[in-house]
């Protein structure tokens, strides 16, 4: 058992049976009052962001989780086929388990939560950028330059990122998995 002291982010605990990532906390020390601690809890099993507030001192269950690097190797239609880059032990993941999908390559390195006492994969995280071939891209219209415009383009992973104009099929870009966002080209 811990208790609030114990809180910091990524830590996961057992909240109202189900399992819980904190991703925001803030300790608050009112004038009058009782301290308490303000966090945002996201479900491992839904994806659901909720807000929760914890008197100061009470006691939470924390889950020991495991972070392990793995490699994405295909996608079929049971799902998507990773291997464990230590024990090559390879496991299928459902595609809710698997944040930003769309956005890897086979050979990609992704990093997994696993549950250490129960062994099953909680979620699954791409790295924060990835770089990817433009696959097709329409021509930029010229003349077009106001308020600094995008278009649409698709990667080889399949994913359709808005880009700005000078962008062109055969390019390479790196895209940042939190935000779905081009950032740059690479060469």
């Amino acid at each position: 058992m811990a208790t609030t002291a114990d809180i910091r982010n990524g830590l996961v605990l057992n909240f109202n049976n189900d399992l819980f990532q904190i991703t925001e906390f803030q300790h608050v020390k009112p004038g009058k009052g009782a301290a308490f601690v303000r966090t945002k809890l996201k479900s491992l099993t839904t994806g659901r962001v909720i807000d929760n507030t914890f008197n100061a001192g009470v006691s939470i269950t924390p889950v020991r989780v495991e972070r392990r690097k793995f490699q994405f190797l295909y996608k079929d239609e049971s799902g998507y086929n990773f291997m464990d880059q230590e024990t090559f032990d390879q496991i299928n993941l459902d595609e809710k388990i698997v944040d930003g999908a769309d956005l890897m390559k086979e050979g990609q390195e992704v990093e997994m939560l696993i549950n250490a006492e129960t062994e099953t994969p909680l979620s699954c995280e791409l790295p924060p950028f990835v770089e990817l071939e433009v696959t097709y891209a329409e021509p930029g219209i010229k003349g077009d330059t106001a308020n600094s415009p995008k278009k649409r383009v698709e990667v080889e992973s399949g994913a359709k990122i808005m880009v700005p104009l000078f962008i062109e099929s055969g390019q390479k870009i790196r895209v940042d998995t939190r935000t779905r966002d081009y950032v740059e080209r690479v060469k």
